[in-house]
């Protein structure tokens, strides 16, 4: 066992300060590990046997083509401190390894979320053999669906290979190299090309990861350039990014996925029929929040709603708490049209003073004074089967046509929800003098209540 000094301290994080394709759109999750102390070799050594390579001299890297690199970091950290070793998280490192997360359209539908891992696993390993010279490419070609190569290990069988990235895996093995290869060519014919196949994307985001730029140079302008652009693009879009994690930290019931693409997140309520949906690159005044309302978890969708980029922070605050302060499968189940429930959703519309007009389909609550805000509910889209429309829609900026942001509901939306959007819309946006939110006989009373962060679900990290 070994006995590092005292001193010895690493610290574990995301790679941020890297080029766009690693901080933003790539399928690698590159971590840094960070050493400080004496014994700077002994942390190095160690950490190596985890999957790090050296980055400079106190830094390390993992970047992996599977996207396990949370997953493997855990192992890493565990061992080391088994060693009697400092070692920090970050906190932002710490929700990558415990989100849970799986990969969309896997072509292995019969495999558990850890015989994926050990698929990906062998590709891993077969990545890092070609990669450090174990094992040679003689020939590559292309199936028709993916790639496909013949290779022979230093001082052991040919083989070969199928699928690309994490797919890749072993699917024959030889005696010896001219077997393989006359099979191989075979097998493939015109389509043969000598040497190894063209890195992949993925392949290329984690060389680069492992890759310090040099100093002075372009590309190193070119690095810190972009990662300064890609901070300054996190914070105007932050606030939404930070009420989902606020919103996940303080409901414990509400678990977060994300698609293997890092591109989309989903909040799921435990009983599975509340449903948040956040869209982290969405173009200004595009779609960025889908919440969606299902009779079972396997069943119908009952009501869904919509957010713009644009709408504030707070508004969508008070729509996720209104959605987890209630029994979410009551909430779900939403309410019939009827002018009952119109009534009560729109009740701090009417106490605020907005004007409500009616002009044939359209029913209108207008903000008072010179606010550029309203409420418009669409009486033909409410009874239409099916329809696509929306029933209701809130917006502010501009007008109802081209508003600057724009929240809307389908018809049998809950009535308590509505009322909760309507409050904070007439109490923010106008600030009116609301002193308080009625409730009525439709819809329910609640506590504000913060339950402690629940246990993930399943055995495997989302995203």
């Amino acid at each position: 066992m070994p006995h590092p000094e005292a001193d010895l301290h690493i610290r574990l994080d995301l790679l941020h300060d890297r080029s766009s394709a690693i901080s933003a759109i790539s399928a690698i999750s590159a971590i840094s590990a960070t050493i400080t102390g004496t014994s700077t070799r002994t942390a190095q050594a160690l950490l190596a046997t985890h999957g790090f390579e050296p980055l400079d001299e106190q830094t390390m890297v993992m970047a992996r083509i599977d996207r396990e690199e949370p997953h493997y970091t855990e192992q890493a950290a565990q061992a080391l401190r088994s060693d009697d070793i400092a070692v920090d998280i970050t906190p932002r490192l710490r929700d990558e390894i415990d989100t849970e997360w799986t990969w969309a359209n896997y072509p292995m539908p019969w495999c558990s979320r850890e015989e994926i891992r050990e698929v990906s696993n062998d590709a891993q390993q077969i990545y890092d053999a070609i990669r450090h010279g174990r094992l040679i490419i003689h020939a590559h070609a292309h199936d028709g669906w993916t790639t496909v190569a013949v290779g022979t290990y230093r001082g052991g069988p040919s083989i070969h290979l199928h699928g690309e990235n994490h797919l890749r895996t072993e699917t024959t093995r030889y005696d010896n190299p001219a077997k393989a290869v006359a099979e191989f060519d075979r097998l493939y014919g015109d389509a043969v090309r000598p040497g190894p196949a063209p890195a992949t994307n993925t392949e290329h985001d984690a060389e680069q990861a492992r890759t310090p730029p040099a100093l002075g140079t372009a590309d190193a302008q070119q690095a810190l350039a972009t990662a300064e652009s890609a901070e300054v693009h996190a914070a105007s879009a932050g606030d939404h990014e930070a009420l989902l994690k606020d919103f996940l930290e303080s409901h414990g019931e509400w678990g977060k996925w994300r698609t293997w693409s890092d591109e989309t997140t989903h909040a799921v309520h435990e009983s599975l029929v509340l449903r948040a949906e956040f869209v982290h690159e969405a173009a200004p005044d595009d779609v960025q929040w889908t919440i969606g309302a299902y009779e079972s978890p396997v069943g119908e969708r009952l009501w869904h709603a919509t957010a713009t980029t644009t709408v504030p922070v707070e508004i969508m605050r008070v729509l996720l708490d209104s959605l987890a302060s209630g029994d979410a499968p009551q909430i779900a189940g939403g309410n019939q049209v009827s002018e009952a429930t119109i009534g009560e959703a729109t009740r701090p519309l009417a106490d605020a003073g907005w004007e409500r007009t009616v002009d044939g389909r359209w029913i209108r609550w207008q903000a008072p004074g010179d606010h550029p805000a309203g409420v418009q509910f669409d009486a033909f889209a409410a009874q239409a089967h099916p329809s696509t429309l929306p029933a209701w829609t809130f917006w502010a900026g501009g007008d109802s046509e081209t508003p600057r942001w724009a929240l809307r509901f389908s018809p049998h939306v809950a009535a308590s929800v509505l009322q909760d959007v309507a409050f904070e819309v007439a109490h923010g946006l106008t600030q009116s003098p609301v002193t308080a939110r009625s409730r009525g006989p439709h819809t329910m009373s609640r506590t504000d209540t913060h339950a402690p962060p629940a246990p993930r679900v399943g055995s495997a990290r989302g995203r």
